[in-house]
């Protein structure tokens, strides 16, 4: 079974949080056609959903690497935010075209992180909702991949980390090197989606993504009737991750 339908401890929570960033990394990368079709292998979560193979010959295995270093960083309480950005320099990653943001919250003693829009509010998601949330935020997702404008052609993937405060100075995980946090900026004019997010009583996943707005103009029409998708047309800013 992919995904629990209950949470009882926080290892069962553990187990919903690296899964779901499995599943959506490689829905990301695969419905973006960033990797071949044989670096994948077929899982189901109400709908079948495609899952990067663990095997180092395949194309994606450099992303099977990040994602375990994600998985360690998870499990320590460290990691704050993932960023999975795509560009087409490869000299100027900054400059990106699309991405895609899940950020993490630790509660029972853990971390604490307030999200921007949902301050001084506490999610009170019942254990059993989790399963569905999971599988409702795993629907947006590829439902908003299958119909985003194609990427440009010979696009690079980048995928950077972001840690809460107590977070040692010489930690990184495996797959993972220190960098200088420059800011990250848009080739053209941006649109910021907020997907949704998955809250169990041990841990909140919540993942956002923003792309160039030409790609979703053919989206208006769906994005209409999908009212539970939150569209925020501002402009992202650059900043320091």
């Amino acid at each position: 079974q992919l995904l629990p339908n209950q949470v009882a401890s926080e290892q069962q929570s553990l187990i919903v949080v690296k899964k779901l960033l499995a599943i959506a990394v490689s829905g990301i990368t695969y419905l973006r056609g960033l990797f071949p079709e044989k670096a994948y292998g077929t899982k189901h979560v109400d709908q079948k959903v495609m899952i990067l193979r663990e095997e180092k010959t395949c194309p994606g295995a450099s992303q099977i690497v990040y994602m375990q270093g994600c998985f360690d960083a998870i499990q320590r309480k460290y990691l704050r935010t993932v960023i999975l950005s795509i560009y087409t320099d490869p000299d100027n990653p900054q400059k990106v075209t699309e991405f895609y943001q899940f950020r993490f919250q630790y509660t029972k003693k853990g971390s604490q992180m307030e999200f921007e829009k949902d301050k001084n509010k506490v999610s009170s998601m019942a254990c059993g909702n989790t399963k569905k949330a999971s599988m409702l935020l795993v629907r947006k997702l590829y439902t908003l991949m299958q119909n985003l404008g194609p990427l440009p052609d010979n696009v690079c993937l980048n995928m950077k980390l972001a840690y809460y405060e107590d977070t040692p100075q010489d930690y990184q995980p495996p797959g993972f090197k220190e960098t200088d946090g420059d800011s990250m900026g848009f080739e053209r004019e941006p649109v910021k989606l907020n997907m949704g997010e998955v809250v169990t009583p041990y841990h909140t996943l919540k993942l956002d993504m923003a792309t160039e707005r030409q790609r979703l103009e053919q989206m208006d029409t769906l994005m209409k009737r999908t009212s539970d998708i939150e569209v925020g047309l501002k402009r992202t800013r650059s900043g320091r991750i």
